[in-house]
């Protein structure tokens, strides 16, 4: 029974329930209340679970991480672009019955009351496909990989929302530019860093100007 079940256990449950209303009815307590009972949810505790549209977008958002995650499993063997790649493509292919959902949620999350919100679930995604490809930078490239890859997928989003082509052969493509590009960044940025690690030390070329040596 829906009232044994944890709200974090039933949120991915009642998002995938209501999605196919959510076309008609938007991300409301209209969608809710139809999903709720399409999956035999109590319709007072699947407003607790998501009590406004935020929080409808943002289960949504992490279901289809999960998802993602749990697709990739078994892909280390990939070179790291195409396990990249091949994370964006399941994260598509799996939302593509859902376009108008996702269609909806984005004047939602563009409020500027939500842009926290935003935000932080862009990170998230990116976060889950770098984690899903293997990823275990902790220094500042956990950072920068994320910041990135929170851009390509942003930018390829937004192309594929309006991507009429067979099987969204475009939004791949342009995936594949991006991510081209981004690699080419990352080996042209390893260089440099290279080179500056072979550099002299400057504070230790200061000390000396100040304090010579006899």
């Amino acid at each position: 029974m829906s009232e044994d079940v944890p709200l974090s256990e039933l949120r991915p449950r009642l998002v995938a329930a209501m999605l196919p209303h959510v076309p008609f009815d938007g991300w409301t307590a209209t969608a809710l209340a139809a999903g709720a009972a399409d999956a035999g949810i109590d319709p007072d505790i699947a407003a607790m679970a998501l009590p406004d549209a935020p929080a409808m977008i943002a289960a949504y958002i992490a279901h289809a991480d999960a998802q993602m995650a749990e697709a990739m499993a078994g892909t280390h063997n990939m070179k790291i672009r195409d396990r990249i790649r091949q994370a964006l493509r399941v994260r598509f292919e799996a939302a593509a019955p859902h376009k108008e959902a996702v269609r909806r949620a984005l004047p939602i999350l563009a409020q500027p009351q939500h842009a926290a919100l935003s935000a932080r679930t862009l990170w998230g995604t990116a976060d889950a496909i770098w984690r899903a490809a293997g990823d275990t930078a902790t220094d500042y490239n956990h950072y920068t990989k994320r910041a990135i890859l929170s851009a390509v997928y942003s930018s390829s989003l937004l192309v594929w929302l309006e991507d009429e082509s067979e099987g969204h052969a475009d939004t791949f493509a342009f995936v594949d530019r991006r991510i081209d590009g981004v690699m080419r960044f990352e080996k042209t940025k390893a260089k440099l860093l290279g080179v500056v690690d072979k550099l002299p030390d400057p504070a230790r070329f200061l000390g000396r100007l100040r304090y010579p040596t006899v």
